[in-house]
């Protein structure tokens, strides 16, 4: 039952992540039902949870109702969906009405909206059981939550999607819904050995979170299928953000397809990357070129350096906008709250006090010419590839008392911030360990490939050996 989980770490070659999609066969035929699978679920729950903190609360009883509700809809043989009866968790910065939404934050201790966000109405709709909220970061920020990561609870899971990407990888749930502004699906996804998908800006309908112009909801799964199910089946029914055409692509999960070319994406954090990781992943893109797929880098085109040099800087671009933009709710909220916020959100909000209008306006311009790079680079391959996290995940033990606030304590986000500066779709996909800890890898494409992305990625999962170094 360990699903590959040992003393000596995480395995991308013997790991065996949770799925949902190949189980539907047996709800048809009786052999299994959603109640019984769900029932597996809480039972990995029960034994995992305690050192593991994925969760913020449960709905054991409305789980349960769903899951038998689906349980009579399969034997009927009038599914609402694929993922009729799929046990999955929900960010707690998404609204739930039958669950507080409290968002990290003590300043939110309590707050039940009783409503639903829009794509958890629409996983309701197409029959999943949405069976708790899982622990985010503060307010979606950098203030970690107590989520341990399930290879090794010294270590973080990563930020600000905590919760949802330990549960997925710690076999309790075969999916989980997170959020992005800077790095918060990929990154955790990464750390924590799942596949996720970052969708292209407004792909999927945040509902009531549309306070900022990066923020994007995107799935956590143990496999493309569950992943891509869940994204297309939200989209079916809620669409994307106001004033966005919404994820486009096919109603099942896209076929593997093999790339011809890839752009290798470096980003500012490419020159401090550990040895290990770097030579894993060198290895892993000789393993591309040995099944002839051709690598383009940023010393092989000018049009590939000038899209490096475009996204130099968009972790403090991406940092700035999004501080910017949450700057007068922020205000209210520690006026508000002064004591139900932590110092390094309050830290947040001076750096975003002192921006000026003029400055705001430069970061747009910046993350503008960053996506006309970005765009100019398309004829030259299928999508770009890259490491989607800087190494494993670090140590978090908490601040030290009297000393400097950590500055990324959930990791860094460098390799994420492209993505979304860009407003790129990317998924994360499990193919490197260091240490024995997953190190993961992304496909990004250009905006609205979604399907074409999750394609590629599923070609490199199926058809390229995982690294281990």
């Amino acid at each position: 039952m360990d699903g590959g989980v040992r003393a000596q770490g995480y395995s991308p070659r013997t790991f065996r992540a949770l799925t949902f999609h190949d189980a539907t066969a047996r709800f048809r035929d009786g052999a299994d039902t959603p109640r019984a699978y769900l029932e597996r679920c809480l039972e990995t729950i029960a034994a995992r949870e305690p050192v593991v903190k994925a969760w913020v609360v449960l709905n054991e009883a409305g789980a349960r109702a769903a899951a038998d509700a689906s349980t009579a809809r399969w034997r009927q043989g009038r599914p609402l969906s694929p993922i009729d009866g799929m046990p999955i968790g929900i960010k707690d910065l998404l609204e739930t009405k039958d669950m507080p939404t409290q968002m990290g934050a003590e300043a939110y201790r309590g707050n039940f909206p009783k409503r639903d966000n829009a794509a958890v109405w629409a996983l309701r709709q197409a029959g999943a059981v949405i069976l708790g909220k899982t622990v985010t970061a503060e307010l979606g920020g950098a203030h970690p939550g107590p989520t341990t990561n399930p290879f090794d609870p010294a270590r973080t899971p990563g930020g600000s999607s905590s919760g949802s990407a330990a549960a997925v990888a710690a076999r309790m749930v075969p999916a989980a819904i997170g959020s992005q502004v800077g790095g918060s699906i990929i990154r955790p996804a990464a750390y924590c050995g799942n596949v996720a998908l970052k969708p292209t800006q407004g792909g999927i309908n945040r509902g009531e979170r549309q306070a900022t112009s990066m923020s994007t909801h995107g799935p956590h799964a143990g496999c493309i299928e569950d992943m891509w199910q869940v994204a297309i089946e939200i989209a079916r029914r809620v669409g994307g953000d106001r004033g966005a055409p919404g994820l486009f692509g096919p109603d099942h999960p896209p076929a593997a397809a093999r790339p011809e070319r890839l752009i290798v994406m470096e980003t500012e954090g490419w020159a401090a990357l550990d040895a290990a990781t770097r030579s894993a992943f060198e290895t892993l893109l000789e393993r591309l070129r040995g099944a002839g797929i051709t690598l383009l880098r940023r010393a092989d085109h000018p049009l590939i350096e000038a899209f490096e040099q475009s996204i130099a800087d968009a972790r403090a671009i991406c940092g700035a906008i999004t501080a910017w933009e949450n700057r007068w709710a922020a205000r209210n909220l520690v006026d508000q709250h002064p004591d139900g916020v932590s110092e390094r959100y309050k830290a947040v909000l001076a750096s975003a006090e002192r921006m000026t209008p003029e400055d705001y306006r430069l970061r747009l311009l910046r993350r503008e010419e960053a996506q006309r790079r970005h765009a100019a680079i398309a004829p030259l391959a299928d999508a770009v590839v890259a490491l989607a996290c800087p190494g494993p995940a670090p140590p978090w033990s908490g601040d030290v008392p009297g000393q400097p606030l950590a500055p990324r304590p959930t990791g860094d986000f460098v390799f994420n911030a492209p993505s979304s500066l860009l407003f790129a779709p990317a998924v994360t996909v499990p193919l490197m360990a260091v240490g024995g800890m997953p190190v993961g890898v992304q496909v990004m494409g250009q905006p609205h490939t979604d399907a074409r992305a999750t394609a590629l990625a599923r070609w490199l999962l199926e058809n390229v050996a995982p690294v281990e170094a």
